[in-house]
């Protein structure tokens, strides 16, 4: 693996699949929420849900790619300037629960579907059951399903808004890292002024 090309942002695949998870993600919430809409049986309903389905066993595989791809590329780039530690560690803690959610949560529904004796469905594919059918676990394993996605709805406004902290307030590279797009080179005019200085005196007769 290539090291980062550019030591003040993340590479350009890691930056791709962060954002592309955000959105899934966030289709994955969208189809669970809007099936209210449309009474129970029903097509639209139905359909919303087998969505959510498929996108959460989206987002596991994606994350297991994520986590392969950080586990072999380079490294990350640091804050600059440097939090506090306290700030690094409760960083550290709420990158570790996400990813845990990101893992936890799909295997969790994939679980509830098979204890539910229901088809498991995956864009025109058939995922076996993890577990044989039980009624009663599968309630259980639902309302639980239903709590940790309540607590996720926060704990991604959390991830938001500490991000937005770090660019309005502390005014450091935290969202600049993960940002896309291309990386703007200085300038010559924003050299350092000790080296503007040496070659306004070169060219001077």
């Amino acid at each position: 693996m290539s090291p980062n090309p550019s030591p003040d942002r993340y590479d350009r695949l890691t930056i791709a699949m962060h954002w592309l998870t955000l959105a899934v993600c966030v289709a994955v919430f969208a189809s669970i929420e809007l099936r209210v809409l449309f009474a129970k049986g029903t097509v639209p309903r139905e359909g919303l849900k087998a969505a959510h389905f498929m996108l959460g066993l989206l987002i596991l595989g994606m994350t297991a790619l994520r986590l392969a791809h950080r586990l072999s590329s380079a490294g990350r780039p640091p804050i600059e300037p440097p939090p506090a530690q306290w700030q690094a560690r409760l960083s550290g803690i709420v990158h570790g629960v996400l990813y845990l959610l990101l893992i936890g949560m799909p295997l969790l529904g994939w679980v509830t579907l098979g204890a539910a004796g229901k088809p498991i469905p995956f864009f025109g594919l058939d995922v076996p059951a993890l577990t044989a059918p039980d009624k009663e676990l599968a309630k259980q394993l639902e309302s639980l399903h239903k709590l940790i996605g309540n607590w996720a709805y926060g704990l991604i406004a959390l991830h938001a808004a500490a991000a937005l902290f770090h660019h309005a307030v502390r005014s450091d590279n935290t969202l600049r890292r993960m940002w896309p797009g291309r990386r703007r080179t200085a300038p010559a005019l924003r050299r350092a002024p000790s080296a503007r200085l040496d070659a306004s005196l070169g060219q001077q007769p």
